[in-house]
């Protein structure tokens, strides 16, 4: 087993050619930091990359809170389905005002409300197919 001093999970979501656009996106909005970005055009000029594909991501990295967010472009890759990414607020204040920003262009669940165990609470998919639990808890 492994240590768990060690043991870090981390989240990795693959976009259908839009992983930059999101991941500034988000660095933009909510506060992430992108911490790396490699394209598939970075890879050796042997590998045979397609032409259109070598300003897609090939790796990225991003910081939200103490959490690491990876991604990547993939050939058909579809919108997150049956898990989501949670972000928790301190306030109601940061809870709407992300609310407003990720929900934009997006699916909206779950409309952000109050909950008999939060004060916020909203579920969505964003523009990017990204899906979020928004929470803000009692």
């Amino acid at each position: 087993m492994a240590n768990q001093s060690s043991l870090k999970l981390d989240i990795y979501v693959n976009y259908p050619g839009h992983c930059e656009e999101a991941f500034r996106f988000y660095e933009q909005n909510i506060g992430g930091r992108i911490v790396s970005m490699m394209k598939h055009g970075d890879l050796p000029p042997n590998s045979n990359i397609p032409e259109n594909w070598k300003n897609a991501v090939l790796h990225a990295r991003m910081e939200i809170g103490n959490t690491v967010l990876m991604g990547a472009d993939i050939p058909k890759a579809e919108p997150m389905r049956s898990a989501y990414l949670t972000l928790r607020f301190d306030t109601e204040a940061e809870a709407e005002q992300v609310y407003g920003v990720l929900s934009e262009g997006g699916e909206i669940f779950m409309k952000m409300e109050e909950t008999f165990y939060a004060t916020r609470f909203a579920m969505l998919r964003d523009k990017f197919g990204t899906s979020w639990m928004l929470l803000c808890e009692k």
